[in-house]
């Protein structure tokens, strides 16, 4: 896939497409392609670190940095994919997937006490203290029947945050 939407064909339209479960339409795909490539300054097929931060929405974001890992050198079908999570198509199973990727702070399938602060204060900033973090995360994780010394996977996280009153309206406008 090159650098110009003219260059993406029929066939590299439905293989993205159905390399990201089919979230996006295909108009969204070349959509998305031309924002890739206006993303991709120097055209070599992927997006550094510095590109994504060159999106406002998302240096702006107080977990940009958690994000870059996931998404530093992305090529095109990649990118996609990664932006599925985000679709309004995209099941609440998806989006709880993405959010425990940013929680596993070292990327080993499991989420610490210490992690889920460290988050909590990516987000917070200096509007909480310490304390007030801890003691919110381990309310939290009681009232889920953990305690601040478990080591959450991925099906325990999901238990911890998969329940009704939870809404999980992240959504990227490709427009």
């Amino acid at each position: 896939m090159g650098n110009a939407s003219s260059m993406l064909t029929q066939y590299d339209i439905e293989e993205v497409q159905e390399h990201c479960n089919y979230l996006f339409s295909q108009q969204e795909i070349v959509s998305l392609y031309e924002r890739f490539c206006q993303l991709d300054r120097s055209a070599k097929g992927f997006i550094s670190e510095d590109e994504f931060l060159s999106i406002p929405e998302f240096s702006l974001n107080p977990l940009s940095k958690r994000l870059l890992r996931m998404v530093d050198g992305l090529n095109f079908k990649d990118f996609v994919s990664f932006l599925s999570t985000f679709s309004a198509k995209a099941s609440v199973q998806q989006k709880i997937e993405l959010i425990f990727k940013v929680y596993d702070i070292d990327g080993k399938g499991k989420v610490t006490f210490k992690d889920l602060v460290e988050v909590l204060r990516d987000q917070t900033g200096s509007f909480m203290t310490e304390e007030q973090r801890e003691r919110v995360i381990t309310n939290v994780l009681e009232e889920a029947g953990y305690t601040r010394d478990c080591t959450l996977s991925l099906e325990d996280f999901t238990r911890i945050i998969d329940h009704p009153g939870l809404k999980m309206e992240v959504e990227v406008p490709i427009d």
